[in-house]
């Protein structure tokens, strides 16, 4: 492809580079007016289901901010009803499923997912976007078989994931072979994503800093090893993510991944102080981004001489982008980090 920009690729890789590569969670879509005017229209299903409105959805921010990598425009939810989930994404609250899981039963009658027949549009959009449209990598991503399994256990969003640890501390027949077939979704459809022309992927486990580190050793990481020991195959970078999770860094650390994503609560030194070697991901705070350019500035600076002390690093923000960021101080943030990590690099 002319004039393609590989920068996010190979810093993931931990290759050194020219300057720090940045892409921004939830960059399509949200904050922008042109997205808010399709919003009115259509659901977010419903665009995603339309592969050239979805993948001007998710080309947008690469032409509006300068960024480094594109991420498709799409929901975790997005594979779920395949597999027999009845979800809808209701406006101000979330994902919403009305027959959540409540027994061995209700896991034994999840089906499989078959890419190119239950989700064509999204390997569609992708297609779009990696043969004609973008000049940087797109990232496909799903998300994780805990985060999921949260929301088909609650029913919808939770504060504290009560029933989702009881149904693991109670039920673990039917925990266990939730994450087999969650894992199995996983591969299948991550693979679909990357055959048709993904050239990263990010496993975003949203929630999983709800449990400790023994929890997580037992129940989770099992399942997080198979994923990834699956994907490595592909030989394309991959991206671990979750919010509140800083305690399981080193946990992600030990897996078949490339990229390890922080949110704003662990320092990246104090990340590499603790063993942190392979490429780091992070880590604004994205609240700071309603704060005076001053402050954006100086808290970007801080991140990104900790994040370039050593090759490896890919500029992000600590978890998505809010609604009510002004996209005119993700264009200049953008900017920031290139002119500055290229000086300074």
């Amino acid at each position: 492809m002319k004039n393609f920009n590989d920068t996010f690729l190979r810093a993931a890789k931990g290759e050194k580079t020219d300057y720090v590569p940045v892409w921004y969670m939830r960059q399509a879509g949200r904050s922008q007016p042109e997205y808010r005017e399709i919003k009115e229209k259509y659901s977010l299903f419903e665009i995603t289901h339309q592969p050239e409105l979805c993948a001007y959805v998710t080309r947008l921010p690469v032409e509006q901010y300068n960024v480094d990598a594109a991420i498709l425009y799409k929901d975790i939810m997005s594979p779920l009803p395949a597999i027999g989930v009845d979800v809808e994404i209701k406006s101000g609250i979330g994902p919403v499923i009305d027959n959540p899981i409540r027994s061995l039963a209700d896991v034994e009658r999840l089906g499989e997912i078959h890419p190119e027949e239950d989700v064509p549009y999204v390997l569609e959009t992708i297609r779009l976007l990696t043969q004609e449209q973008l000049t940087v990598p797109l990232i496909g991503f799903a998300g994780a078989p805990f985060t999921l399994a949260s929301y088909m256990i609650e029913g919808g969003p939770s504060k504290n994931y009560n029933k989702t640890k009881a149904f693991m501390y109670s039920e673990p027949k039917a925990w266990f072979t939730l994450m087999e077939k969650l894992s199995d979704m996983t591969i299948t459809y991550a693979k679909a994503q990357i055959k048709a022309g993904a050239k990263a992927f990010q496993i975003f486990d949203s929630w999983v800093g709800a449990l400790n580190v023994q929890d997580y050793r037992t129940f989770i990481k099992p399942t997080m090893e198979k994923i990834f020991s699956e994907l490595k195959k592909e030989n394309i970078p991959l991206i671990m993510f979750g919010v509140g999770a800083s305690h399981l860094s080193q946990e992600w650390h030990d897996l078949s991944l490339d990229v390890v994503g922080l949110d704003w609560r662990l320092p990246i030194s104090e990340a590499r102080a603790n063993g942190i070697t392979k490429t780091v991901m992070g880590n604004l705070d994205p609240a700071i981004l309603l704060a005076p350019w001053e402050v954006i500035e100086e808290r970007t600076k801080a991140i990104l001489d900790q994040g370039m002390a050593q090759p490896g690093y890919i500029f992000n923000l600590g978890h998505g982008v809010f609604p009510s960021v002004n996209p005119e101080t993700l264009k200049k943030l953008t900017a920031f980090i290139h002119e500055y990590s290229s000086k300074n690099s």
